[in-house]
């Protein structure tokens, strides 16, 4: 296994300008957001006070960081080190994307400037209090797990400039207590997260519990939490073999097909438990026929049932799998199942009631893509200056 290593490549790209393109354009969203209020920026109204940041900014931002866990699952707990060059793409990704999570919370509160109430003010019947504080320390978690990255790259060698270089020696000494620090207490940290992420995993699930009247039968169900658990179990593979597809082509790296095909082999495994979950609960509850009822509800369930269901017959076959462009295919339809129940479930599933309807503004697409693009130079920037992507000859 080779070692990790900074790529040190140039940085100010026309990608890179693109991307600074889309964070201007939600920097700009954002000040009417928190200086005039919601009405200035959503199309979110009484009866839909939960819109496109909730349920992509959050719920999906939530599932797509998955890898990070399911990685340390598999390459720390099950113990398939063979894998461990995927790990610390995967939770630098989920950093970075709890990170965005966060950010899109304030944004998503009405008093945007009481996030910190959380940690004050308990409220233990709250599966909102449970969520938030699971979110945060996991934050911390993948903080301290990023750590060995930045002490492998910069110990013995801080050179901080001007002024700042009278902190070198400070500096360098905390790496050097951080390095030993780590050695004994990674893998509390590797079991906290896993535990913390099955935690607020299923609570975003378990939120929308309290709307059985307006949830469609096709997605309300009392599994809910164990279905959005397991979704996310799914969808955390394919994150990384997304990842790491995008990466071997924009940094013009080595393909890693042998790595991420043998790796893709947990997808339909994970996939297919929660299909077989997803179909046993609505025919368990007798909801399935709704799904032969034409109309939106309908369409949009086989829409998200199609995402699912390719990519777990086609990965099942070998070929599929070691294949760059198929598994690159598979692997975002898997990512777009996972969004579309997200969507369903919180946005197109609903039913407000008569003559109220909802869709995003140009504000929250905008803000939307400003995240995703600040997640992307985040990465950017990261694999550019620490060891994180495994060293190629």
């Amino acid at each position: 296994m080779n070692k990790a290593a900074a790529l040190r490549l140039k940085f100010w790209t026309p990608n890179v300008a693109l991307l600074i393109f889309f964070m201007v354009s939600a920097a700009v969203f954002s000040y009417f957001r928190f200086f005039h209020g919601f009405g200035s920026v959503t199309n979110l109204n009484p009866n839909y006070p939960m819109g496109m940041w909730i349920a992509f900014d959050v719920a999906c931002g939530v599932a797509l960081a998955a890898g990070g866990f399911t990685t340390c699952l598999i390459v720390e707990i099950f113990g398939k080190h063979k894998y461990h060059a995927l790990l610390r793409p995967a939770i630098l990704t989920a950093f970075i994307g709890y990170m965005l999570v966060g950010m899109a919370v304030m944004f998503d509160l009405g008093r945007w400037y009481y996030i910190w109430h959380a940690l004050i003010y308990w409220n233990g019947n709250s599966v909102l209090f449970e969520v938030a504080w699971c979110v945060m320390l996991y934050l911390s978690v993948l903080a301290v797990e990023n750590v060995p990255a930045v002490v492998e790259e910069y110990k013995d060698k801080v050179d901080l400039p001007g002024p700042l270089a009278m902190f070198n020696s400070l500096t360098n000494a905390f790496l050097h207590v951080a390095d030993k620090v780590m050695g004994k207490v990674a893998v509390f940290f590797v079991l906290g997260g896993v535990v913390l992420s099955f935690g607020h995993q299923s609570s975003l699930g378990t939120m929308m519990l309290i709307a059985p009247y307006k949830l469609h039968e096709l997605w309300f169900t009392p599994w809910s939490p164990l279905l959005f658990l397991m979704s996310a179990i799914a969808v955390g593979p394919s994150m990384v073999v997304f990842e790491a597809s995008l990466a071997t082509y924009f940094f013009n790296r080595k393909s890693e097909i042998n790595l991420i095909g043998d790796f893709a082999k947990f997808i339909p495994w994970f996939l297919g438990a929660f299909l077989l979950f997803r179909f046993g609960d609505l025919a368990w509850r007798g909801a399935l026929p709704a799904a032969f009822v034409p109309g939106k509800y309908a369409y949009a369930f086989w829409v998200e049932m199609a995402l699912f269901l390719i990519p777990f017959v086609v990965l099942m076959n070998k070929r599929v799998r070691f294949h760059s462009l198929k598994l690159f295919l598979a692997a975002c339809s898997v990512i777009c199942g996972v969004v579309a129940y997200r969507f369903n479930v919180f946005l197109i599933g609903m039913d407000m009631g008569p003559g109220w309807n909802y869709f995003p503004s140009v504000g929250e697409f905008a803000v939307t893509f400003g995240f995703v693009a600040f997640g992307l130079f985040l990465y950017k920037l990261a694999v550019n200056y620490l060891p994180i992507l495994e060293r190629q000859h």
